[in-house]
């Protein structure tokens, strides 16, 4: 229940707010995370006016304000085919009208394509405190300490790489359902290459990065070998994400060939 609403036209305003001593103060971007999760009684800052909200090529960085809806970056013309699938994926048309992508990712579960991709690619996360400092972290290091990290700082734009090569491929119910098992893999020029999975958990996790791909579908295999709830066994998902990991790397070498 929101007890209280403001709306601020400054950074420092905003981060003023979410530093008070009480009540809780949680920031609002499209609203999905404190209208569905939190259920007692809060403060929200709302970010609209915030200017946070652009998104912009920087070299070969997409520089994404963290207010950015997500249906304002599936039809900007400057992701990669794998994150608008892994966005198509994850939210309906309705719900990307008003997901931001700052959002989407503090409140990722484990079966959360975009942030899967986008932890794939190695993202930053550019943020400040109450004292103004920028600072940047990747989104790797955030996710599993997500309220320790964030707290009190507020995310103000994600750079994305915009040229190298990803994949994202799922299994689920319906093509509708959020995955059961999912991967997304990303490769760089260097030969590094990034592989996470998802479809189980808290939060995607990154089981491989490293120059030998051969070593992913392994890493992917033993990764989920004891992932086992509802929805699947662990055997199931063990060897679902090994030909998902498979797939992704054909996809990628198949773009860098053509």
């Amino acid at each position: 229940m929101i007890t209280e609403y403001y709306r601020p036209k400054k950074i420092d305003e905003a981060l003023a707010l979410i530093n008070r001593k009480g009540p809780r103060t949680l920031l609002l971007g499209g609203g999905l995370y404190v209208n569905e999760v939190v259920k007692e009684p809060i403060a929200v800052v709302d970010v609209q006016d915030l200017d946070i909200s652009d998104i912009s090529k920087k070299g070969k960085n997409l520089i994404v304000g963290a207010a950015a809806t997500l249906q304002t970056l599936l039809t900007s013309g400057m992701i990669s085919p794998a994150l608008e699938k892994a966005i198509a994926h994850q939210e309906t048309y309705n719900r990307r009208q008003v997901a931001t992508l700052a959002g989407t990712l503090v409140a990722a579960s484990g079966r959360s394509p975009i942030t899967g991709l986008l932890l794939a690619l190695d993202i930053e996360l550019e943020m400040r405190g109450v004292d103004q400092e920028k600072t940047s972290e990747k989104l790797g290091e955030v996710l599993p300490l997500r309220e320790e990290k964030l707290a009190g700082r507020l995310i103000t734009s994600i750079q994305i790489p915009v040229e190298i090569p990803a994949s994202y491929h799922y299994v689920a119910r319906s093509p509708a359902d959020l995955p059961i098992v999912a991967a997304a893999a990303a490769a760089w020029p260097s030969g590094r290459t990034r592989v996470v999975l998802l479809g189980y958990g808290d939060q995607p996790v990154m089981v491989f990065d490293g120059p030998d791909q051969q070593g992913a579908v392994l890493a992917a295999r033993d990764a989920y070998t004891e992932a086992a709830d509802q929805w699947a066994s662990g055997a199931y998902r063990a060897a679902t994400a090994g030909v998902l990991v498979e797939r992704c790397l054909m996809e990628i070498a198949d773009s860098q060939e053509g």
